[in-house]
């Protein structure tokens, strides 16, 4: 049988639990139509919804129209628990919008219309309670029309007007009705689909009036999805039934399900023990399914809702969340350190109730969106654990987001361990919480790394640095780090990833946000003035949308905790004839930022789960470094340094060529002689006391080179140049360079080739060129040195390391580099260094003494013309000379 799932959504009280029993009963699938007031209502059947009349948890049942199965999903309706309402959505094929004829388009509902929309989900619309006095068909569908030009009246006979509607709603559907005056049904399916047209049917649900209309419109204009034979489904829902048996509730959108297959979440792998439909309370259990169905399967522990499996990825995270923060009072005697693993399972089937612990205060806290919630976890609490639990006040929940670009930097260097990550922090829109994405090449930081790093910065809630309240609307991207060979582990890259994050942020402008409601004000006219004026006292905004009857209708929006409770002083001075609506905006700069930091009084230098330095090494130990020295001490180049995009083949190659990332001689001493003679015996205590300068290094200074007095073997000498390095190092070549690479380039070879012709040694120069796709190591001898490009995917580092490497016995090798994790390799594979400093000095010098001995050598070579005249002449001119002077 082909399927279909459609959910049920409405403003609370808009009749949608009772549409679901109409439509269940006209299609036969129950023999008694059950109301909601009377608490015998097929779907409602947990007691507190009994009690109160709603709708607390989203609910399944089966119906057949005509060859179609649908599976009938009823959601919550009231405001507090739109989360579960909103997981529902993920697995829609079609939805039915439930309005209320007598109070129209609610604040709720327009926030449930962009639900759908963000979802692109098909909509019908159900106008209910039209037997009450004083709905307007013609006003409403007005109303609709508000909502999107596409919704047309549906359910009544099919006129020109009809079609004349449809046609101003698509292309196709106009040039049909143009050339025919009529449309296809399967015109008007595929509009629906595709969200162009949205059908509204008008009636009562509790007379059972335009429902019918409404099945058949389903049944008519409803497409039916194709799915995949690949397996993929999404998981939407976590509960337990009264065994205690955990549930889970999911949606198949590919493939076959059978009992005992192996599912596969993000970090687990379990199967599948029972295969559960339910329908109401009941259920029957089968032993395969095929896509498009919804069911309940046992037998995973770990899954969560909004994880996908197979082919399915995971879903969006809800955009409606908590705004109100309570304590969790336990009862004496009750140690909340148990109580926590018990209320993790609550968590689990309502991930919205976001349970923390709260270390410093040792307190549980749970998030929740209001009032009626903290009765619903009160009762759970109650029912499943025996425990009676209280609350404390509400606290606002707030956010932090940041206004201007920064790039965060996270250093972990302790003895044996490095990591350094580099984070691009940029603002967000409103709403569109934490996103997080890369943007470094695989040559900075190879692919693992990256991925590491991504998955530590989605692992955690990152709090921000005003009040410690979680961070919201900014773009984390991951744009460089380094890595260690050696003495990297996966742990050092979330310290430094962290690290990162809080660095970022205390750099920043950050700007602390609440969340705001939306609301509907309807007041009579003469109230307007108290209302507005309300409004305003609340920090809020608010303009008259329209005036009917001696009543006035005000929208705007205004922070949560200011309008907390404004409903029973609006009831209290309209003596009951006014109405409010309210519905979660989003989150806005806060009203009073200043007074909220001083209350909550966050340090974010002192909490120490949280860390806002880095740890640098340095003579054997690690050391703290501050936030604001972070950046003076990096290993890295900044990403947001660079002051213009260089050329492709010289991208990515920047880290360490500025000034402060040189280390000294006696530093890379330090940390040659304590890592690696660190653990040696007696026998090698020579090497103990015999510094990295003794055992490697010998001055590449003119006045020594190639001098031994015959008294041991000489090998030829090599200096090799990182390039780029040196570019970037020496001033000169580095204000070029950002005007003209190829004339820097150039400029570094004539002063390398004239240094060659003082110190007769080889010269080789290596450039960068691994992200030229399909590039191979091309060698170009320049004058009298040699230049080397290196191959696709091979950096200019990895080159003078493999040459020092292979070369180390057969000549003296000398490297000039600025790279301060390169110095250290080179030092430790036994060639000497220059940094570019030296190397700058050594060329000066060089050419310096060459310039002197030269002008001597003229000196001593130079003849005078009177040195070549006869004796006799020589004379007279000498005495013509002394005449001259006495003169």
């Amino acid at each position: 049988m082909k399927k279909l799932v459609i959910g049920i959504l409405a403003h609370v009280d808009a009749g949608k639990t009772t549409l679901s029993e109409s439509m269940l009963y006209l299609s036969g699938k129950i023999g008694k139509l059950g109301r909601v007031d009377n608490k015998d209502a097929f779907l409602d059947n947990y007691e507190l919804e009994k009690a109160r009349g709603i709708t607390i948890f989203s609910k399944q049942a089966i119906l057949d129209i005509g060859e179609t199965q649908i599976t009938l999903l009823d959601t919550p309706g009231h405001v507090d628990f739109s989360a579960e309402m909103e997981r529902t959505l993920q697995v829609l094929d079609y939805a039915v919008l439930v309005i209320s004829g007598a109070d129209g388009v609610q604040g709720h509902t327009k926030t449930l219309w962009r639900l759908l929309n963000m979802y692109r989900i098909p909509v019908f619309l159900f106008i209910n309670k039209m037997d009450q006095n004083g709905t307007d068909k013609n006003k409403l569908m007005k109303e609709m029309k508000q909502l999107d030009d596409g919704c047309v009246e549906f359910g009544g006979v099919k006129t020109d007007s009809f079609y004349e509607q449809l046609a101003m709603c698509e292309e196709d559907m106009l040039e049909a009705f143009l050339e025919t005056g009529h449309i296809e049904a399967s015109q008007i399916k595929k509009a629906v689909r595709e969200r162009r047209v949205f059908p509204c049917f008008f009636g009562s649900a509790l007379k059972l009036e335009g429902v019918e209309q409404l099945l058949e419109g389903i049944g008519e204009y409803a497409m039916l999805p194709s799915y995949p034979k690949e397996f993929g489904g999404r998981i939407f829902k976590i509960t337990r039934d009264e065994q205690g048996n955990r549930l889970t509730h999911l949606k198949l959108t590919g493939g076959i399900l059978r009992v005992k297959d192996a599912l596969k979440g993000g970090s687990w792998e379990e199967k599948v023990n029972q295969i559960r439909i339910y329908s109401g309370q009941k259920y029957e259990t089968v032993n395969e399914l095929e896509a498009g169905a919804v069911c309940a399967v046992t037998g995973l522990t770990l899954s969560r809702a909004g994880e996908g499996l197979g082919t399915e990825e995971a879903s969006y995270a809800p955009v409606l969340e908590p705004v109100l923060s309570y304590q969790i009072i336990l009862p004496e005697g009750c140690d909340p350190r148990e109580m926590l693993p018990k209320l993790r399972q609550i968590e689990e089937e309502e991930p919205e109730l976001h349970i923390v612990w709260e270390e410093q205060l040792q307190e549980i806290q749970a998030q929740i969106m209001g009032e009626v919630q903290i009765e619903i976890l009160s009762s759970l609490i109650r029912n499943r654990f025996g425990i009676q639990v209280a609350f404390g006040d509400g606290r606002i929940v707030y956010k932090e987001t940041i206004k201007d670009t920064v790039e965060g930097v996270g250093h972990f260097e302790p003895l044996r361990h490095y990591a350094e990550v580099h984070l691009l922090l940029e603002p967000g829109e409103p709403g569109s919480g934490v996103q997080f994405g890369i943007n470094c090449s695989e040559d900075i930081l190879g692919k693992s790394w990256q991925r590491l790093v991504l998955t530590h910065l989605e692992e955690k809630e990152h709090k921000g640095v005003l009040t410690g309240s979680a961070i919201t609307d900014m773009k984390i991207t991951l744009v460089s780090g380094r890595a260690h060979n050696k003495h990297t582990e996966g742990g050092d890259f979330r310290e430094a990833t962290y690290r990162a994050v809080r660095q970022g942020l205390k750099e920043a402008e950050a700007v602390l946000l609440e969340p705001y409601y939306a609301f509907q004000l309807e007041v009579p006219e003469k109230m307007v003035g108290r209302a507005m004026t309300d409004i305003e006292k609340m920090c809020g905004t608010s303009e008259i949308a329209q005036t009917n009857a001696g009543m006035v209708l005000l929208t705007g929006s205004a922070p949560v905790i200011t309008m907390r409770n404004y409903q029973k002083e609006v009831a209290a001075y309209t003596q009951g004839l006014g109405r409010l609506f309210c519905s979660l905006k989003g989150y806005e700069p806060c009203h009073n930022g200043k007074e909220v930091m001083e209350h909550i009084g966050y340090d974010s230098e002192r909490d120490l789960e949280n860390p806002t330095g880095s740890v640098f090494c340095a003579h054997g130990a690690g050391f703290l470094v501050d936030w604001k020295e972070v950046k003076s001490y990096m290993h890295v180049e900044g990403f947001l340094q660079k002051k213009k995009e260089l050329p492709e083949e010289t991208a990515g190659n920047q880290a360490g060529y500025t000034e402060k990332e040189w280390i000294s001689l006696e530093e890379i001493d330090r940390i040659i002689n304590n890592t690696a003679y660190a653990n040696q015996g007696k026998k090698t205590v020579w090497k103990k006391h015999r510094t990295a300068h003794e055992s490697y290094y010998k001055t590449s200074g003119y006045s020594e080179a190639g001098y031994d007095n015959g008294q041991k073997e000489t090998k030829e000498e090599y200096l090799l140049v990182d390039g780029y390095n040196i570019i970037f190092a020496w001033p000169e070549l580095s204000d070029l360079a950002e005007d003209n690479m190829d004339g820097a380039r150039m400029k570094l070879m004539d002063t390398l080739s004239n240094y060659q012709g003082i110190r007769k040694c080889q010269i080789i120069a290596v450039f960068d060129a691994y992200r030229v796709q399909g590039h191979l190591e091309e060698v170009i001898d320049y004058h009298n040195i040699h230049m080397v490009y290196t191959k696709e995917a091979q950096t200019a580092d990895q080159y003078i390391e493999k040459f020092a490497h292979d070369n180390k016995k057969k000549y003296n090798i000398t490297v000039a580099t600025s790279d301060g994790l390169q110095q250290v390799i080179i030092r430790g594979a036994g060639s000497s260094l220059l940094s570019a400093r030296e190397l700058k000095a050594e060329i000066e010098t060089a050419t310096e003494r060459m310039r002197q001995e030269y002008e001597e050598s003229q000196d001593k070579k130079r003849n005078y013309l009177i040195d070549t005249l006869p004796a006799e002449v020589k004379q007279q001119m000498e005495d013509l000379i002394r005449k001259e002077d006495k003169k």
